[in-house]
């Protein structure tokens, strides 16, 4: 090979590694800044690899950002708080409902429990 094509390619290479390094130093991967349709692929695959009792509510603000939904409620001196990601798409309305949503219960800032959204209400009453 001729030096020019070896020095063409070797500047190509240069380059795309400066890219590389400024896409993973100064890209900012949030959750808040995804497509939706990105945002519940997203959510999903995170969701589907959390385990109850090792997972916190701060954690989850900072790793799923802000939930869609969100209930609170204190009984008997333990809070409650459960949040409701998007994680499938049912209708193109412009608003997100519990049925296109997965939930995470905390009892006390610690993840007791995880579920589609649309079921909360029958699963916490027993149903």
């Amino acid at each position: 090979m001729n030096k020019k094509v070896v020095f063409r390619i070797l500047m190509a290479l240069a380059a795309y590694g400066v890219f590389v390094l400024l896409v993973v130093n100064f890209y900012d991967d949030n959750p808040a800044n995804m497509k939706w349709e990105d945002r519940e692929a997203f959510n999903r695959q995170f969701i589907a690899k959390l385990k109850l009792d090792e997972f916190t509510f701060d954690q989850a603000l900072e790793s799923l950002g802000s939930p869609d939904i969100t209930e609170a409620k204190k009984v008997d001196g333990v809070n409650y708080q459960v949040t409701f990601y998007r994680t499938q798409h049912v209708k193109s309305d412009g608003i997100t409902t519990q049925a296109e949503t997965t939930f995470l219960l905390f009892e006390n800032g610690n993840l007791i429990r995880i579920g589609r959204g649309g079921t909360f209400k029958d699963e916490m009453m027993g149903g």
